[in-house]
């Protein structure tokens, strides 16, 4: 393993093949525009893609809130993200919170949401750039740009419709709306929900059972996850042949298959 990125606004811990994410600004909400979380982010998943000892990545927040998104007092004083002409906050946009969507969807292990608070606006959206989302009781989310007379400048509109289909984004997006952990539950949208207390160890618990997978493997499985989102079908059953061909070519499927056959746990070394 290569030394741990270092953070300001979040911890980062590894254990095992594990990467926990913690957002730590409880004093401003977790929010991602008035932090250095947009870079802290950034940088995890930079490190992550070059570090193949890891195969898993948990991402939750510090305090009461996942992630309140971006900061409304700034966007009232015109400060920081929100100041500037038409071109500068564009430029803004492009140089700040999207870094964080591009870098998400870049990343090449799978990722898990621990939503532990409210997560609004764009750190709602955060939340839907992973590829599971678990929640707390306590979990209140929004796509509530439009309540604050924007749009989801993060490419919000692009993520939510492909988890919960484009009639109920539409319906989220359109009217911004809160809703909690079990209508979140309801459609879809997080895998499940439990107690406060017992989020973060079931958030283990499935990244557990993944980071148990061979890591050459899983990692070109998730890329395939995400190309299948942008390629026609004859495209993509050809990268997967050529992917499988590598796969076959493994010292981790010999032995994977060997283990299924003698009936003993795997040992895997990612090669």
């Amino acid at each position: 393993m290569t030394q741990i990125p270092q953070l300001q606004d979040a911890r980062l811990v590894v254990e095992g093949r594990i990467a926990t994410l913690t957002l730590d600004r409880d004093d401003v909400r977790n929010e991602l525009t008035g932090t250095a979380l947009v870079d802290d982010i950034v940088r995890t998943t930079e490190w992550i893609n070059a570090d193949e000892s890891v195969s898993v990545l948990i991402l939750t927040g510090a305090g009461k809130a996942f992630s309140a998104g971006g900061n409304v007092k700034h966007m009232l004083q015109r400060e920081g993200t929100f100041g500037g002409s038409v071109h500068e906050v564009q430029k803004n946009y492009r140089q700040g919170i999207q870094r964080i969507t591009l870098a998400m969807h870049k990343l090449e292990v799978p990722a898990i949401a621990a939503i532990n608070g409210p997560a609004i606006g764009a750190g709602f959206d955060l939340s839907c750039m992973c590829d599971m989302r678990l929640a707390s009781t306590e979990a209140k989310m929004g796509e509530t740009f439009v309540n604050l007379g924007i749009i989801p400048g993060d490419g919000g509109a692009w993520l939510l419709q492909r988890l919960v289909g484009y009639q109920r984004a539409a319906e989220l997006t359109f009217t911004g709306r809160v809703f909690d952990a079990n209508e979140a539950l309801a459609m879809g949208l997080v895998l499940s929900v439990t107690a406060p207390d017992d989020l973060l160890p079931a958030a283990r618990e499935l990244a557990a059972s993944i980071a148990a997978k061979p890591p050459q493997a899983l990692r070109m499985t998730k890329r395939l996850m995400k190309l299948a989102q942008r390629q026609e079908l004859p495209d993509f059953l050809e990268l997967s042949a050529v992917f499988q061909g590598v796969c076959h070519n493994t010292a981790d499927h010999l032995e994977a298959v060997s283990a299924f056959l003698e009936k003993r746990p795997p040992g895997f070394q990612g090669r």
